[in-house]
């Protein structure tokens, strides 16, 4: 099955669904009754709802239902592309309205499967208004603690992406699908057809991840499972997985840190989850892959599997849009009542112009400010570098650890005694006077002594 295909929403219902049971009866009683032609009195358009019913079999341009996915229960919203262009209108909203209240009574997350080419012509701005409603049902969804997780098919663009789709908690897109607020009739004419495709909305850090057809059962399964997995319990800090020696002086605990062999985030991320599905992007137009990791995963402890969330920095600079997805994850985590583990390792926040043009400090801002105001636990492994406040805003207070084979300092020691005026042969003496070791932080209260068991 391919996206050209467009598929119908039973046939996508089918693809991800091991069971489904359709909200008829909930639903029914809520749709209101117009006039000939719909609230407009648009001529022709009660022909036109008929042949579309002929077409689909269909009664409107949803389908609402409870489904097992993978094992976990869920509200699914397929559109129906060959209802009138899976087009919103009134009593589309009446539905919508209904599953999300459905979803909520029951504590069920929500699957919306979108294919949809705006708000329906022939009922006007009372078609347009529909996009509130929408709105309000997933903000009240979002802050009933229930994940939304969406799927965009061929076409999501309109009223449809901006709400259902750009507005769920992880937005996955099937591949080739075209995804844009401007639909193909309505952008302009020499505007570049790749920029309004799921690809170039990954990229822009928009949606998390392309899945194809034959994985989406599977990946929409795990992010359910994984997104359900609520615990009040704090993440376990991870085992170090290089030296286990503390460093002689802080000149030495620096040259650890940079060492290309020590390990870095994948490593620990790979060591600690037996499962895990990374989210991607700020929301903002900006994604920073190779500077900050975020997702959800499955870690093994003693007793029993949990989800723990996890941000994580690569020892890369990291730039605004890698604070920004981190700060979207703990807000996510901490939404749905999952405990976060944070890897600190970065020589600090990309300082280059271009990181300033896209708010490297309010970007840091607001992570620190996250950090400080979560209620979920959250708890820290400095892993290698850490380089002054870019490094510090991924630290929770009072519940940092730190390994042996990192540091963590106010400003790189080369720097410190820059701005100190002091030869470059004093760098070495310069560290030790920082005290950036491991057990130097742990002795000024900075950092964890030793770890939890």
């Amino acid at each position: 099955m391919t996206t050209r295909q467009r598929a119908s929403a039973r046939e996508v219902i089918a693809l991800v669904a091991d069971d489904f049971h359709e909200l008829a009866h909930e639903l029914a009683h809520k749709e209101r009754d117009f006039g000939p032609d719909g609230p407009l009195a648009w001529p022709g358009y009660d022909d036109s709802r008929a042949r579309a019913a002929r077409r689909t079999g269909e009664s409107e341009s949803v389908v609402c239902g409870t489904a097992s996915v993978e094992g976990t229960r869920a509200v699914l919203i397929a559109f129906e592309f060959g209802f009138l262009g899976g087009s919103l209108g009134v009593r589309t909203g009446d539905r919508l309205e209904a599953a999300y209240r459905y979803a909520r009574e029951h504590r069920l997350p929500v699957v919306p499967l979108v294919a949809t080419g705006g708000s329906r012509m022939q009922e006007g701005m009372l078609a347009l208004t529909q996009l509130q409603r929408v709105a309000r049902q997933s903000a009240l969804t979002r802050e009933a603690g229930l994940a939304q997780v969406a799927v965009l098919r061929d076409p999501t663009t309109g009223g449809g992406w901006a709400t259902l789709g750009a507005g769920a908690d992880v937005v996955l897109a099937l591949p080739g699908a075209q995804v844009g607020f401007a639909g193909s009739r309505v952008r302009p004419p020499d505007a570049d057809p790749t920029a309004y495709t799921s690809e170039a909305q990954v990229a822009a850090g928009s949606a998390d991840a392309v899945v194809r057809p034959e994985e989406l059962r599977e990946t929409l399964g795990r992010w359910l499972r994984l997104l359900t997995g609520v615990s009040a319990e704090p993440a376990p800090v991870p085992e170090a997985l290089g030296a286990t020696d503390p460093p002689a002086s802080g000149w030495a605990a620096v040259h650890r840190a940079r060492s290309p062999q020590r390990p870095r985030a994948a490593r620990y991320l790979d060591a600690y989850f037996t499962d895990r599905l990374a989210i991607s992007g700020d929301r903002c137009g900006g994604a920073d892959p190779a500077g900050m990791l975020c997702g959800f995963g499955t870690h093994q402890g003693r007793d029993h599997a949990r989800t723990v969330a996890y941000a994580a920095q690569t020892g890369a600079a990291t730039r605004p849009a890698g604070y920004r997805t981190a700060a979207r994850l703990i807000r996510l985590a901490d939404r749905l009542g999952i405990p976060v583990l944070t890897l600190v390792d970065t020589p600090g926040a990309a300082n280059d112009a271009e990181a300033e043009r896209q708010g490297a400090g309010a970007a840091i801002a607001e992570l620190f400010g996250v950090v400080a105001t979560a209620r979920t636990p959250i708890t820290t492994l400095v892993i290698g570098e850490g380089g002054s406040g870019g490094a510090l805003a991924l630290a929770a207070p009072g519940r940092t650890w730190a390994t042996p084979d990192s540091y963590f300092s106010v400003i790189a020691p080369e720097l410190a005694a820059a701005i100190l005026k002091r030869p470059e042969s004093e760098t070495e003496l310069t560290a030790d006077q920082l005290r950036v070791r491991p057990q130097d932080l742990a002795e000024l209260g900075v950092i964890r002594p030793t770890r939890p068991h």
